[in-house]
């Protein structure tokens, strides 16, 4: 087992970084910022050009054929610059599974689309009375006809006010157990009875609560089989609690270094030359290193043929902790300062300490609460019991 990059995917990654240098500039970064959304179509589209979209796609779906080590480096490099890409990640999930389980019709009329940006997909999994337990969604899809009437609310919708499509958990039988009646759809947001209302975050992106009211689709936007909906949720979830979020730590020492050899304090030394800051950076830098490894970990599994049941969470949990364990650290070594608004022309690096700390917060929950890692962990990979 060895996580060094072979050449050809240092070489990829160097184009990346420079592709991103080049159009993420300040004033990118703050329009998107004042947008509230995780996205943007013009860079989107530039990805597509530059065969960076979706790497370890076929060629014939705008792909290059890539191995897992080029898709992991750029993973690693748009969480490392911030870039708005989150709707592209969730376009890209959704069409992998329908790649694997969609029917021919679907097929040709979502992947090439969602291949070349010009579809994009958002999830629909949470709902307000049950967060953390998906399989408990309550969101109604009654068969009538030929088609569906849906009927029911999701959380943290993020995206779908601008998606053209929604990845929706339904529950189609209400008698079987919880993880037996649901089914998935993908949900167009065209469609009358579609309403998406706006929920801030505490780090100021928008994400939503959705309605559906009434919502009728036809059979042909059922993905997998009926009542076979958590197994064709779970291709995504595996997914999901694989994520590691070492990168954004990556960046916060970036910042954290610069403030710390630049500034110049009363007395005219700079925060580098204290030893407790000193540590404090070490400390960040030894669990930056120790997340990164694990996601690469969960890589070279997945490059062997094995499924990271248990090494995924680890990941995530560790990772998203270890983000915020060390945002709190740094806010409170660099003092009020710190506390200053993000892109704020005059607060240390910009207000990214403030801003850092505040999605940090939240990590921890996205795909899957800390809670629900460690759960998995301790049954499937450890064994023990419920």
């Amino acid at each position: 087992m060895h996580f060094q990059l072979d050449p050809k995917t240092a070489t990829f990654r160097d184009e990346v970084r420079a592709h991103l240098e080049h159009v993420l500039s300040p004033e990118f970064e703050e329009r998107v910022y004042r947008s509230g959304v995780s996205h943007d179509h013009d860079f989107a589209v530039g990805l597509v050009d530059k065969g960076y979209f979706a790497p370890s796609w076929p060629a014939e779906f705008g792909g290059q054929s890539r191995d897992a080590w080029d898709e992991q480096v750029l993973k690693e490099l748009m969480m490392r610059f911030d870039a708005p890409v989150y709707l592209s990640e969730t376009t890209r999930m959704v069409a992998s599974i329908i790649q694997k389980v969609g029917t021919p019709e679907m097929k040709e009329r979502i992947l090439a689309g969602a291949m070349n940006g010009d579809i994009t997909i958002a999830l629909g999994f949470t709902e307000p009375e049950c967060g953390s337990d998906v399989a408990a969604a309550a969101t109604r899809a009654v068969h009538r006809d030929d088609g569906w009437v849906i009927n029911g609310s999701k959380m943290f919708t993020t995206n779908g006010h601008i998606a053209d499509y929604i990845f929706l958990l339904a529950r189609t039988d209400p008698d079987k157990p919880k993880h037996k009646g649901l089914t998935m759809f993908l949900v167009p947001t065209n469609v009358e009875g579609f309403e998406a209302q706006a929920v801030w975050t505490l780090s100021g992106e928008r994400t939503n609560i959705t309605f559906f009211s009434d919502v009728r689709i036809g059979d042909e936007w059922r993905i997998g089989d009926v009542d076979g909906g958590w197994q064709v949720l779970a291709l995504s979830l595996q997914d999901e609690h694989a994520s590691g979020w070492g990168p954004h730590l990556t960046r916060l020492l970036q910042h954290t270094e610069s403030w710390a050899t630049t500034t110049r304090l009363p007395d005219g030394s700079k925060p580098m030359d204290n030893p407790d800051v000193r540590r404090r950076i070490s400390r960040a830098a030894m669990e930056n290193e120790v997340s990164m490894l694990l996601q690469r970990r969960c890589v070279w599994m997945a490059e062997q043929g094995q499924i990271p049941i248990a090494e995924g969470p680890m990941s995530k949990v560790f990772s998203t902790e270890a983000l915020e364990r060390a945002s709190q650290d740094i806010v409170e070594m660099v003092g009020p300062d710190a506390l200053r608004s993000y892109l704020e022309p005059t607060a240390p690096e910009r207000g990214r300490f403030d801003h850092t700390l505040r999605f940090s917060l939240g990590t921890t929950i996205y795909a899957g609460t800390s809670e629900v890692q460690r759960t998995i962990i301790a049954q499937r990979g450890l064994g023990l019991p419920r």
